[in-house]
């Protein structure tokens, strides 16, 4: 395990993306992709959509990936699952079964940020002979976040919104003015960043009540009493106490606004070898945009 802070270079695009729709584990994913080559999967986290990824799949599909973001469960143009259920295990068997449907084999890599990464360590636990190397954004692999929750005061702080949104009364609040909130939650995670069209592109996967409504579905499995599918229980479980066993690179904002830097540093210190944990200067919570070149490189040269 090291330790290490990241800065900048310099890129021009050449790749474009299109749209594809594939059916895994019973829902209908709209994905982003472009590129060809071994897949590179990136999951998406809150409040966020797959548009987000565009500047990391740019530089993946010009280095001869194939760059797939599905819009995740209950997201917009994604359908929302008729079994209700957005526990972070059915997120990471969401993304095996993506892997299988899109053709995906062993050099296959996955990178997911902020729920999008929990979903990217149990897919790495759930089906480790699918994914060679394995990325994570703004939540830590292991315990370090639940430890943080329990005795981190300052963490706890930040994390308000993760128990208000167990109230009916967050469909509401969130919803109101043309999801305002949304606005607060990107100026408070990511202070002095404008996410312009990214937040846009995210009102528009919330903006139908179905959609905010699984959207919060997410923190109501983790903390509420959202539904959890029986079947998954061991692989939820594993995920709140292991570390995939693949090498794995954690990239975190220095100004995250949503976790802070200290739980990033305390994650860097309890995790095992193949576990390198990297803080992104000049970023907060969205830093693969904030500093899309910076994490490109970090994110190809792991997965080379």
């Amino acid at each position: 395990m090291t330790f290490v802070a990241t800065t900048s270079f310099s890129y021009m695009p050449t790749s474009s993306t299109e749209s594809i729709r594939v059916n895994a584990r019973g829902v209908e994913f709209h994905c982003l992709t472009m590129g060809s080559g071994p897949l590179a999967l990136l999951l998406h986290g809150f409040p966020d959509s797959a548009r987000s990824w565009i500047p990391l799949m740019q530089r993946l599909a010009d280095s001869g990936w194939r760059a797939v973001a599905p819009y995740m469960r209950g997201y917009a143009p994604t359908a929302v699952p008729d079994d209700g259920c957005f526990q972070t295990a059915a997120l990471a068997a969401d993304a095996v079964a993506l892997h299988e449907a899109l053709g995906g084999d062993a050099d296959a890599v996955i990178i997911g940020h902020d729920w999008g990464a929990p979903a990217t360590y149990g897919a790495a636990l759930l089906a480790p002979d699918r994914w060679r190397r394995v990325v994570g954004m703004a939540v830590p692999p292991g315990a370090a976040m639940g430890a943080a929750l329990v005795g981190n005061l300052a963490q706890l702080k930040r994390s308000w919104y993760m128990f208000f949104f167990q109230h009916p009364l967050s469909d509401l609040v969130v919803a109101a003015n043309d999801l305002a909130y949304i606005d607060m939650l990107w100026n408070d995670w990511s202070p002095g960043f404008d996410g312009g069209e990214a937040v846009a592109a995210t009102k528009d996967a919330l903006r139908d009540p179905a959609n905010l409504a699984a959207a919060l579905g997410y923190y109501r499995a983790t903390l509420g009493e959202g539904k959890k599918d029986p079947a998954l229980a061991d692989l939820q479980a594993r995920m709140g106490a292991e570390v995939p066993m693949q090498p794995l690179l954690y990239l975190h904002g220095a100004n995250d606004g949503c976790i802070g830097r200290e739980v990033a540093e305390f994650a860097a210190g309890m995790s095992p070898a193949n576990v390198d944990v990297r803080i992104v200067e000049g970023a907060g919570h969205f830093l693969q945009l904030e500093q899309s070149d910076a994490v490109a490189r970090d994110v190809l040269g792991w997965i080379s």
